[in-house]
């Protein structure tokens, strides 16, 4: 099976690079903008690419014919994405569909990432049919990429995720474990807040249930995240004592302390069930992740 992976310098990029390039069931073909920020280049072909490019989108699925790809791109920054929304669109919603008219020309299947951002956090956990009510220019950029797909001919399957956190090398930015750990070891006085929850994912499982879309060819929407269900404060609460760091700096906030330009849900989280079920999704409990976070920094040192 040939597999395209756009944005593969990302976190969710690197971890189908680690998890399919030592297949030989796949043929892998890696694609981000700019240079490979992935050391080790074994097993895989490497191409820059701009998928806000219509041209460009088109030539590279053209020319390789893949049989899946699996888009990870996006601009993920809630606030920026309030400033700056005309690069939001052409990200998020604009080059999914170049993605999908040349998907389709080729006759592959396309795997999109969206988020728990397309919710307003009123009824949270969420399942698949609940009705969307983005807060946020960025919710509402994900959701438009979402109805692009659901109305167009492509063969597509739509992840839904939350919180993504892992190890990956040379990140532009970092995720809330890997912060929340240096600003802990640090003794950095950390205000977090306490009024908006969550399901942190473990990068690796989103990339198991990515893989198992792209094999399974399953189509619609599906809910991808974590199983523990906890407030912001408790994320970081929890990486302090796993990796035994002290709490006592750590003070707790409301959303309205922070003044974001961005609206947030106040609680999300996902009903797993469809995933378990039809893609055979089993994520790690929260510890379970900080374990295996902890072994790949160790590898790093």
């Amino acid at each position: 099976m040939k597999i395209l992976i756009t944005g593969s310098n990302g976190l969710l990029g690197q971890k189908l690079i680690n998890k399919l390039k030592s297949d030989s069931f796949f043929s892998l073909i890696a694609t981000s903008k700019g240079q490979n920020r992935v050391q080790n280049r074994k097993g895989y072909k490497y191409f820059n690419l701009d998928i806000t490019d219509n041209f460009a989108v088109s030539n590279i699925i053209f020319d390789i014919q893949p049989d899946v790809v699996i888009n990870t791109a996006a601009m993920t920054n809630v606030d920026l994405c309030e400033d700056q929304k005309e690069k939001c669109d052409d990200l998020n919603c604009n080059a999914v569909g170049y993605l999908a008219n040349a998907c389709l020309s080729v006759n592959a299947h396309l795997i999109h990432i969206s988020t728990d951002f397309v919710f307003d956090g009123k009824s949270g956990p969420y399942k698949e049919d609940d009705v969307p009510n983005p807060l946020s220019y960025y919710g509402m950029s994900k959701l438009k990429s979402e109805q692009l797909l659901l109305q167009h001919n492509v063969q597509s399957t739509i992840l839904r995720t939350i919180i993504l956190f892992g190890v990956a090398e040379g990140l532009t930015k970092s995720n809330i474990v890997l912060w929340a750990k240096s600003a802990l070891k640090k003794g950095e006085e950390i205000n977090i807040i306490d009024d908006q929850f969550r399901a942190p994912t473990l990068a690796e499982d989103l990339a198991d249930a990515c893989i198992f879309a792209a094999m399974k060819k399953v189509t619609g929407i599906y809910h991808v995240s974590g199983k523990d269900i906890m407030s912001i404060y408790d994320i970081v609460e929890r990486t302090a004592k796993y990796f035994g760091y002290s709490c006592k700096k750590l003070n707790k906030i409301n959303t309205n302390d922070l003044n974001q330009k961005a609206e947030r849900p106040r609680k999300t989280g996902f009903i797993l069930e469809k995933a378990i079920s039809h893609l055979k999704y089993n994520p790690h409990s929260f510890e379970e992740s900080l374990s295996i976070i902890e072994q790949q920094l160790k590898k790093q040192l």
